[in-house]
């Protein structure tokens, strides 16, 4: 009735029979549904799906390239202090600062990271016991990585590369799988993140995230401690550790 539309009608439309639903249906229903904005733009991709033989592939080099090109590289880099990385809507890390390698050690030294692979922060949460002591609220973060993969599927159903993922993912874990099956989506803009990191200790940072025009699967992370609190002094402590650290393995070399 909020829609609009007949039982007859929406039932089929539940049923994934979208093709005819105009943009108007689709609009009235996900304004009855009162849909948040991630929930709405999957919405749409669905329909835009069903409505075509030749839904979304990855054949866009904007789209498929994970290349970070080399205009982005010393931008990470000169932000000294902010962590900062590039990954894409796999939830692969690309690229990282080093003060972002050193806040994501943890994912980046991870057993379960593929051989010759970025470090995927799905692949972390999902199949690595550490995680669990990285994300203090493990339950609540575990639910990201999979509605961010759920709401990427939508975009591009035929991305290869993200059905294999969620494949070997929903094969070795039962609470990926779950998670999957609820259909949950979620936009990965804005944000706050808690870490229980293994040298600092815990820390709570605010992150921001922009697309990369030349890429629109590439998404740039900044994460920011508040002013003036504890969690700023220990990103501070991290950045003396990582500058340690890296002064020791050069002096090793």
């Amino acid at each position: 009735m909020l829609a609009g539309v007949s039982v007859d009608y929406y039932t089929r439309l539940e049923k994934g029979n979208l093709r005819t639903a105009s943009d108007q249906v689709l609009d009235a229903i996900a304004e009855a549904l009162r849909l948040d904005p991630a929930e709405r733009s999957h919405l749409f991709d669905l329909a835009r799906s069903a409505r075509s033989r030749t839904a979304p592939v990855m054949d866009d080099p904007r789209v498929t390239s994970s290349h970070v090109t080399d205009s982005l590289r010393p931008i990470l880099d000169g932000m000294i202090g902010t962590p900062a990385l590039i990954s894409n809507g796999r939830l692969d890390i690309l690229a990282a600062n080093p003060l972002a390698r050193g806040l994501y050690a943890p994912v980046f030294d991870s057993p379960t990271r593929a051989p010759k692979s970025p470090a995927n922060l799905a692949r972390f949460r999902s199949l690595d016991p550490a995680s669990r002591d990285f994300y203090p609220d493990w339950a609540e973060s575990a639910d990201a990585p999979v509605a961010i993969l759920r709401y990427q599927a939508g975009q591009y159903p035929r991305d290869t590369a993200l059905s294999n993922l969620v494949g070997e993912l929903s094969t070795r874990s039962d609470e990926f799988r779950t998670r999957w099956a609820a259909h949950n989506v979620r936009t990965h803009d804005r944000g706050a993140k808690r870490i229980n990191h293994p040298v600092v200790g815990e820390i709570a940072l605010d992150f921001d995230a922009m697309t990369v025009d030349a890429n629109r699967s590439l998404r740039f992370m900044v994460y920011t401690a508040r002013p003036d609190t504890r969690d700023a002094e220990t990103l501070a402590l991290l950045g003396s550790w990582i500058t340690s650290e890296t002064a020791l393995k050069s002096l090793k070399r």
